[in-house]
């Protein structure tokens, strides 16, 4: 009785231990229910607002940076070690994970959403650059009196230029100036859904890491309660029903532990693509989902997110390009000049001798005045100044029940961390030592086993929320990186 009683106790005791140190992997296929000894067993079936906090929408808020965009074509990549894929059970070499900061480089430098933006804001440079261009002259060959036999016949040569007033070309420019802005603004948000996206899917694999540690030890309990039960029925001092028990319950822990392997493996691949790095196979990562967890108040949030939102920068650059395009509508009707001088190199009408004559054209803004130009003009305006309080209530309207999500997974975290899981420790502690007494009973025991595991897991699922919606709220709620277009 002694004897089982210490193996009891030996198999209970690991299932507390940290199983990366264990030897021999635990076999996570399938397989039939062992057999009860002396009976025959059934086969189963098989995640620009001033100082004051009041909205600057001058164009000096909104101006484009001067910095070039270049750099972002030529940025090294973070590079990282191709390592194999280690067995969930084995010790990870010191320096081989990857961290966030390595996955933050690959996808600055390999997501496509990011490229894309930064051609978007050469685009926008080079019509800036087109529109402010003068117009080119004409030059040309004229001849009059063809036909006249030589008696008449005048040959020259003209040249014509377009002289552009009413600062039209410099308003061109400026209302080209906030569309690079816009377009630069643009890229900070896709780039800032880009890291948000790699934040998410980093702590989702941490999370999923952890989640399956958990599992294989769950399996490695069943496993060696499986085998205590075994030799409990064989000295007869239980019954089969708790081999049976035991049978069923490493069956489920297998399954289990699939389940969590097949997590990590999709999280995994939610990484590697947003990171632009689907190849990459799959490896243990560096740091923790449960430790230095944000703690983020909602009114700093709430401001933090209106005045630094790259959405809300754009929206503002598109008020500021109304504005000047309104500017460009209104002198659209002041005349530009036409100048055309020509010179007769033969004019045998005068006997041959050189002459030239000017002209000079001016359209003269009798009915066409741009008056629909200047009203649509005035719609544009109006309208992108309501985008942006349209914009900025929208952010609100998205933080309410993100932030909603990361309170309740804040609060949960806390009462995991300093109440719950330290009770389902002790507890199973608890009924391991009142088992290894004989005062209580092996279903007892798993009963308290599955109560810590499922504490745990919940504990993780808990804290990969609150990654996630940290992660969205301080990203200013910019995701989907690769699904915005």
């Amino acid at each position: 009785m002694k004897r089982c009683l210490a193996a009891i106790a030996l198999g209970c005791s690991l299932g507390v231990t940290n199983l990366q140190g264990q030897d021999t992997p635990i076999r996570l296929e399938p397989g039939p229910l062992r057999p009860i000894p002396g009976h025959r067993s059934a086969e189963p079936s098989g995640g620009v607002r001033n100082a004051t906090g009041q909205l600057d929408r001058s164009a000096a808020a909104v101006r484009p940076a001067s910095a070039d965009i270049r750099h972002l074509e030529n940025a090294p990549t973070v590079p990282g070690e191709t390592l194999p894929a280690p067995h969930p059970g084995q010790p990870i070499p010191h320096g081989a994970a990857l961290t966030l900061e390595d996955f933050e480089g690959m996808a600055l430098t390999s997501n496509p959403s990011i490229a894309r933006a930064a051609a978007l804001v050469q685009a926008a440079r080079g019509n800036w650059l087109q529109v402010g261009l003068k117009p080119n002259p004409t030059v040309g060959y004229e001849g009059q009196q063809l036909g006249s036999g030589g008696l008449a016949e005048q040959h020259g040569i003209y040249a014509e230029q377009e002289i552009v007033r009413g600062g039209k070309l410099r308003l061109n420019r400026e209302a080209a100036a906030q569309d690079v802005a816009r377009a630069e603004r643009e890229l900070a948000a896709a780039q800032q859904r880009v890291l948000t996206d790699v934040r998410i899917a980093f702590y989702s694999v941490l999370i999923a890491q952890e989640q399956e540690r958990v599992a294989l030890e769950l399996l490695h309990i069943a496993e060696q309660s499986l085998n205590v039960a075994e030799a409990l029925f064989r000295a007869q001092e239980v019954a089969r029903t708790d081999v049976l028990q035991a049978n069923i319950e490493i069956e489920n822990a297998r399954i289990f532990a699939i389940n969590a392997r097949n997590r990590r493996a999709a999280a995994w691949q939610s990484l590697i693509t947003v990171a632009g790095q689907p190849t990459l196979p799959l490896q243990t990562l560096a740091g923790s989902a449960v430790d230095d967890l944000p703690r983020l108040d909602y009114h700093e949030t709430r401001q933090r997110i209106l005045a630094g939102s790259p959405e809300v920068a754009a929206a503002i650059a598109a008020v500021e390009q109304r504005r000047w395009a309104l500017e460009r509508a209104r002198v659209e009707s002041v005349p530009n000049v036409t100048l055309q001088g020509m010179v007769n190199v033969i004019d045998n009408g005068i006997g041959g001798k050189t002459d030239a004559n000017v002209v000079v054209g001016v359209p003269l803004p009798l009915w066409n005045k741009n008056q629909g130009g200047i009203i649509e003009a005035q719609g544009q305006v109006a309208a992108a100044e309501r985008a942006v309080e349209q914009l900025e209530l929208d952010l609100q309207n998205r933080m309410g029940p993100i932030f909603e999500r990361y309170s309740n997974a804040s609060n949960q975290v806390r009462r995991y961390r300093e109440i719950i899981l330290p009770a389902a420790t002790e507890s199973f502690e608890l009924t391991r030592k009142s088992y290894e007494a004989g005062e209580t009973g092996f279903v007892s025991l798993l009963t308290a086993q599955r109560t810590l595991a499922q504490t745990k897991l919940n504990y993780l699922e808990a804290a990969g929320e609150l990654r996630t919606t940290a992660a969205q709220l301080e990203g200013f709620l910019l995701s989907d990186s690769l699904g915005t277009r």
